[in-house]
């Protein structure tokens, strides 16, 4: 198999990251790997999409110290390659953190794997669902029994009366931003300040409130999907708890707290249950659940993270998982090109 990694850029990618669990399992099982960057696209006048991709040699990596040592020059030639010959086009930027200069990288590895899609690579999470995911309103397409309340708007007046309506506590985010993003917690005793928070908050665009769930004063779940479904592997499911720091509002693996081992509930699987269709549906091969008490509060369908976490606890290998469910899909894809010379493949 062969099957390249889109990231935010090659040079920044660490050995925490759910993205070097996933390639080091791949080659570890025979597989052909490369890292492409936001920056590394060419539409060539032949109408083909070409890659500098940066190709991994396949060798036993036992630490991903090593593997990201090798990616990040000591091992590893930049070839320029042919999208169009990968079987698998992995998915794994951040758009949240391109902004600025690099607001063009946001939706790069969407536009080029469009075109990737067209000649019947797999492509995953399906690049046309994922520009429809590119701010937290995704969360709003799935059902309403799981969300948590929302308002999102930039009137400050609007986000007062939603305050009010809601018991006088809130949680304000920006509606385009990932967990590394400022979140407030509005309370009676800071109230006063909420002009200030609006305002801080809508230098970047729209405001997103939800209702504050008591729970998340202390931590949130982390629940893995592997094709709409509880990742589970050899009986274990990739989950873990969040524990939150006591001055830090957010509740996510990307502010300061620690990770903590998690015993799944009927409450988690029903959630799973509830967002399964929609997510298969878009195509999102690949998706982490944030779940506060009963309510989903964030899902992250580009660069779900933290499987380490998750590993450590249950002391499985869930990249493994996640590889050879790609093992399965490219092996029907073969089939069915056997079988069928003009069937539509971003069908399968």
């Amino acid at each position: 198999m062969k099957i390249a990694f889109f990231v935010n850029d090659v040079d920044t990618e660490r050995p925490a990251f759910t993205t070097t669990r996933l390639a080091m399992s791949a080659i570890r099982r025979g597989h052909d790997v490369w890292y492409i960057g936001a920056e590394d696209f060419t539409y060539d006048v032949d109408e083909e999409v070409r890659a500098w991709a940066t190709a991994v040699p396949k060798r036993r990596y036992k630490l991903a110290e090593t593997f990201i040592k090798h990616l990040r020059g000591d091992g590893c030639a930049v070839e320029r390659i042919p999208v169009a010959d990968l079987d698998v086009l992995m998915l794994r930027s951040d758009p949240a953190i391109e902004t600025g200069f690099r607001i063009w990288a946001q939706t790069a590895g969407i536009i080029f794997a469009r075109q990737a899609l067209r000649h019947g690579v797999i492509v995953l999470n399906d690049p046309n669902a994922l520009a429809g995911a590119l701010d937290k309103m995704y969360l709003q397409l799935l059902p309403e029994e799981v969300r948590p309340l929302t308002i999102i708007t930039r009137d400050s007046n609007e986000v007062k009366a939603f305050v009010t309506e809601v018991g006088g506590t809130a949680v304000l985010k920006q509606l385009q931003g990932s967990g590394g993003q400022p979140v407030f917690l509005v309370t009676p005793s800071n109230r006063a300040n909420l002009n200030q928070m609006v305002e801080a908050l809508t230098r970047d665009g729209y405001i997103l409130a939800q209702e504050y769930l008591p729970a998340v004063a202390t931590h949130s779940d982390r629940l893995f999907l592997l094709n709409g479904e509880p990742l589970r592997y050899r009986g274990k499911y990739a989950a873990f708890q969040w524990m939150r720091s006591e001055d830090d509002m957010r509740s996510n693996i990307h502010a300061l707290g620690e990770a903590k081992p998690l015993k799944l509930t009927d409450t988690h699987f029903r959630i799973a249950e509830a967002v399964r269709p929609r997510l298969v549906q878009d195509g999102m091969f690949l998706a982490g659940l944030q779940i506060v008490g009963d309510k989903l509060i964030d899902i992250d369908v580009f660069s779900p993270g933290g499987l380490g976490n998750a590993q450590a606890f249950e002391k499985v290998n869930f990249a493994d998982a996640v590889i050879i469910s790609l093992e399965k899909k490219v092996s029907y894809m073969s089939y069915y090109r056997r079988r069928f010379d003009n069937v539509d493949m971003a069908i399968l």
